[in-house]
């Protein structure tokens, strides 16, 4: 069994309030659930308006598939022109 997380820090630049900064937040983990089965939680940041932290967790039975679904949440979140990505941290067991 492996298990694969991925920690991803970003700016959120149009949001000028925490209610506006839910609804990115909501949208980009609604997202990633659908697509993928992975667990995805708000980890950092919460009080800071302009400001996210989304971490995700995915396990499977090989390393390479764990590593082309993080690869693939990571393209969701990079893709939104919502968020402006800072630091990503992955780290495999």
């Amino acid at each position: 069994m492996r298990v694969g997380t991925l920690e991803v820090d970003f700016r959120i630049p149009g949001s000028d309030s925490l209610k506006a900064k839910r609804k990115v937040m909501a949208s980009l983990k609604d997202r990633i659930r659908a697509r993928f089965p992975v667990a995805v939680a708000e980890v950092g940041h919460q009080e800071l308006r302009a400001r996210g932290m989304i971490g995700v967790a995915a396990v499977g039975g090989e390393g390479g598939i764990v590593e082309r679904v993080l690869d693939d949440v990571l393209r969701i979140i990079e893709s939104e022109t919502r968020v402006l990505v800072i630091d990503v941290v992955r780290d495999s067991i």
